[in-house]
């Protein structure tokens, strides 16, 4: 199973005024008695000096270290000057490709299981379906594999001969028994088990690259990510939307935004593999957005925002695919948040 990103931003109602931004960012930055937290310090720059690229892409590496270095309850206070960053990139004109997609059609409609296959989706029917690929393969592959070893061992001399086969033959009993009673924990093993496939990489790099994208694209703050295995996920900032998700509802233009960011990762192994395997956490996070939806939703139109939010992130991978391209090869080497924004934008030039 693949780990999602962890989504906790997305697109808001407007930006802060101009007094209560630059108060946000001097009181998220200004050292603070007896702090332990270690931050890099951003130099506030002059009107000029804003505009230069190389500037201001320092600032964005410097506000996200900044973001993950900081204590879980001053995270939101912290995400105020990422955001800021982003917006000043935009408009030097230096990122033109952020928050791009809110210009396209974006509205929520019906869509049908013959529209995601015109979009790339190899099999649609599989969609919010779990695969069991890598929990048959690992089953196997204990059975296999004991099976053999009580072989081998039925050869050695004497009761050890005998005792060790039952003793080895045991172990698949004692897995199934694991998966009756602590499904959590064999689902754990099934997970580092999967990592031997040798598209897991792949999978992980274009699953989060995807999420990063499509965050980007829709204007919501990307602050990190991770495609180390076992630890894969893409972080957003919350100050689009000025308070933490669990203390508002969320109205429909935001829900649609989000809703493409949180199954990003769904569109693009849709798109490029026959299964998904990184849907589970995926699923997770849009259903918890759709229970924050101001708008009360029935389950029909839960899965029709989750198709529709799938055809559409399918839709702008096709439509981004170069951008796609450039951002897994920039992730597959480990490159910083600035350098990933780089590549985006000079994806197509």
């Amino acid at each position: 199973m693949l780990q999602s990103h962890r989504l906790t931003g997305m697109q808001g109602n407007g930006a802060r005024s101009k007094t209560h931004r630059g108060a946000f960012k001097a009181a998220a930055l200004a050292p603070r008695p007896n702090a332990r937290l270690r931050l890099r310090i951003r130099a506030e720059a002059s009107p000029t000096a804003t505009t230069d690229p190389k500037a201001l892409y320092a600032d964005l590496d410097t506000v996200c270290d900044n973001l993950r270095r900081a204590p879980s309850t001053m995270r939101l206070e912290f995400s105020g000057p990422v955001l800021e960053t982003y917006q000043q990139l935009a408009a030097a004109g230096v990122a033109t490709k952020w928050g791009s997609a809110l210009t396209e059609a974006l509205r929520r409609r019906n869509v049908f299981i013959g529209e995601l296959r015109q979009v790339g989706i190899k099999h649609p029917d599989k969609i919010a379906v779990p695969s069991v690929r890598n929990d048959a393969a690992f089953l196997f592959s204990v059975v296999a594999s004991t099976s053999i070893l009580a072989v081998l061992a039925g050869q050695l001399p004497g009761d050890w001969g005998f005792f060790s086969s039952y003793l080895i033959g045991g172990i698949t009993l004692a897995v199934l028994a694991v998966g009756s009673t602590a499904p959590g924990l064999l689902a754990v093993l099934i997970d580092k088990f999967s990592q031997v496939f040798p598209d897991y990489r792949d999978r992980v790099l274009k699953h989060e690259a995807a999420h990063f994208l499509l965050g980007y694209l829709l204007g919501v703050p990307v602050t990190g990510y991770s495609v180390e295995l076992g630890r894969e996920h893409t972080e957003f900032a919350e100050a689009k939307l000025q308070q933490r998700i669990i203390e508002r509802t969320l109205s429909d233009e935001e829900i649609d935004s989000l809703a493409l960011v949180a199954v990003a990762g769904i569109a693009a192994e849709g798109r490029e593999y026959e299964e998904v395997m990184g849907q589970t956490a995926d699923l997770f996070d849009l259903q918890r957005l759709l229970l924050r939806s101001r708008t009360r939703l029935s389950d029909a139109q839960q899965q029709n925002v989750t198709r529709w939010a799938v055809w559409a992130a399918a839709g702008l991978l096709r439509t981004h695919a170069k951008e796609h391209g450039a951002l897994v090869e920039a992730m597959r080497r480990g490159a910083s948040m600035a350098e990933c924004v780089q590549a985006i934008e000079a994806a197509d030039k």
